[in-house]
């Protein structure tokens, strides 16, 4: 089963930004914020990360050079 819940440092591994990164945008209001759990308890709704990542523009940047590249 596909979790619906993730926490900050899940949130930051999937879409690859540090976690101060993350909460520095929470707070300008340019990511989602997480959901109360409980009263100690925050987490991210996995569809509203996916919608977020899904609609970030696409980039006219070429990759980093040697990112495709495999050391034998």
């Amino acid at each position: 089963m596909k979790p619906i819940y993730i926490d900050l440092p899940d949130v930051s591994a999937v879409v690859s930004l540090g976690e101060t990164t993350i909460q520095r945008m929470i707070r300008e209001g340019e990511f989602p914020a997480p959901r109360q759990l409980s009263g100690r308890r925050v987490a991210w709704l996995v569809r509203e990360i996916e919608e977020w990542a899904e609609n970030r523009p696409v980039s006219n940047l070429p990759p980093p050079q040697h990112t495709g590249k495999r050391n034998a």
